[in-house]
């Protein structure tokens, strides 16, 4: 057995004293029985905590071997929370099983402590949303068309989430000015409208891959009444 670093993404009651868990590692997410779970070790299994995880069983479903605190939890309260538990749910619905994606575990390690250290969320969301599209292979540039030529500032472009951009003549709902997306592919949010704009780009791009089931996290944003953190 090897250990390795590792996230719980959610756990739920599982026979009478276990836990399913769900797990992010370099290795990908992994599911796995965590017996006990009332117990010692079980007070560990909560999200945001760094890890160390030790699996044993060759099929898909795993037994935890061991678990350990891995570092200094991340405390999050409020939007912060709310914002960690819908990167939890993105990798939940869109990560493949067993499908390993390690800079993408460090990306959400560095998401964690930002989020901790009260950075502004949207640049973050949309950070981790455009690295998690690119490490799925469903990724896009954001400063060529689907047709190689450069996006142009002062054109409208379309999103086709199978192909790219493509540039429109047109005026229609849901389009991008090119300034826009130019200032998305070089993190200038300081442009007029990028982040806005970066938002309504996101959710059409992830939109084809959720399978038009909402967000539950997403609704936190619209409600916020903070969950118990346990």
């Amino acid at each position: 057995m090897t250990s390795q670093a590792a996230f719980i993404l959610h756990s739920r009651p599982y026979k009478e004293s276990s836990a399913l868990v769900d797990f992010l590692t370099p290795q990908g997410r992994l599911r796995a029985v965590l017996r006990a779970a009332r117990g010692k070790t079980g007070s560990l299994a909560r999200p945001f905590v760094p890890l160390e995880l030790e699996l044993r069983g060759r099929g898909e479903l795993k037994t935890v071997a061991r678990l350990e605190s891995g570092g200094v939890s991340h405390w999050l309260t409020g939007a912060s929370l709310f914002a960690a538990l819908y990167l939890n749910e993105l990798l939940i619905r869109l990560l493949p099983a067993e499908d390993p994606h390690p800079q993408l575990f460090e990306h959400y390690a560095l998401s964690l402590d930002a989020l901790a250290c009260g950075r502004p969320l949207e640049p973050l969301l949309r950070a981790f949303e455009w690295r998690l599209l690119a490490e799925l292979g469903y990724g896009f540039s954001l400063d060529r068309d689907l047709h190689s030529r450069p996006v142009l500032a002062d054109s409208r472009y379309r999103l086709l989430p199978d192909a790219g951009l493509e540039p429109v003549e047109q005026l229609q709902p849901g389009l991008f000015r090119g300034r826009e997306l130019l200032a998305m592919a070089g993190a200038d949010w300081q442009v007029p409208g990028a982040l806005a704009a970066a938002k309504r780009l996101m959710r059409q791009a992830l939109a084809p891959h959720l399978g038009g089931r909402p967000l539950v996290s997403r609704e936190l944003f619209m409600n916020p009444k903070e969950p118990p953190r346990d």
